[in-house]
């Protein structure tokens, strides 16, 4: 399958170029993506200072916005660099933590979504569901509910917006209006430890930095985020805080091999 060699090729691409990956993330998931970005072979910055967002965007090879902890302030920060970012023609990756659960976080991600070129959107079901007036249901920042299936609603994400939608959940669907795939890779430990899905986002904007289709790096970025949980899984038994150290391990140890085996993916053009 090509899709298959093209991730294998980016993945080589990410640990020969080390590119920058800047994050506008939020204090909760720092540290774990740092280290994911760094672990899969990029480089990553956390930087969400106004006064050097766009200087920071403009040796930055992608850039990855978090409304995790979001504030005024920090969401303007986050325009100016995703201006910056749209104006040197590198990636703009969101994820919309927690949206549908408060005005703030809704409006917050709308706005960017309509003041900036966003190539890419990762979130889970409820929180894309928010964002083109599906119900769902928001607990905190978790997923409870939505009232449509993942592909509506990933295709009406990409439609709305322009931009390509990947939803993360037990299976994971990426959607650009015109193509979907679905991936079925990654392990219920996932979910019991904080930050994973923040930590996906993360990997997705390494493989854009490298990957100049948003369809193909998100497909890239979830399906090596997946096995590399199944991964971590088998290492570390039913113990979640020795998978959040594994995780970190197979992302580091992720081979082209591992690709070709165990990545469970099906891509098709919308319609069919």
């Amino acid at each position: 399958m090509q899709i298959l060699s093209d991730i294998a090729e980016d993945l080589k691409l990410i640990r020969r170029r080390r590119p920058l990956v800047h994050n506008i993330t939020n204090y909760v998931v720092m540290n774990e993506t740092a280290n994911a970005i760094l672990c899969i072979g990029a480089l990553p910055v956390m930087s969400h200072a106004a006064e050097e967002v766009q200087e920071m965007v403009s040796i930055a090879d992608s850039l990855v916005l978090n409304i995790g902890t979001l504030s005024p302030e920090w969401i303007d920060a986050m325009v100016a660099a995703g201006k910056a970012a749209n104006k040197k023609g590198i990636p703009v990756i969101l994820d919309p933590v927690g949206a549908g659960a408060t005005r703030l976080r809704t409006e917050s991600c709308r706005r960017l979504l309509s003041e900036l070129r966003v190539a890419i959107v990762r979130g889970n079901l409820a929180e894309v569901a928010s964002l083109v007036g599906i119900a769902s249901e928001v607990r905190g920042v978790e997923s409870i509910a939505a009232d449509n299936s993942p592909e509506r609603v990933a295709l009406a994400l990409a439609e709305t917006y322009g931009c390509t939608a990947a939803l993360t959940g037990p299976i994971d669907f990426v959607c650009d209006g015109s193509r979907l795939a679905s991936i079925a890779n990654g392990h219920p430990l996932l979910a019991k430890v904080v930050g994973t899905g923040c930590m996906s986002t993360a990997v997705v904007g390494a493989f854009a930095a490298v990957q100049t289709d948003p369809f193909a790096a998100s497909i890239a970025g979830l399906t090596a985020f997946g096995i590399a949980g199944e991964i971590a899984a088998s290492a570390s038994g039913d113990r979640p805080g020795t998978f959040h150290v594994e995780l970190y391990n197979a992302l580091h140890s992720l081979t082209e091999d591992d690709i070709y085996s165990a990545a469970k993916i099906d891509v098709s053009d919308v319609g069919r």
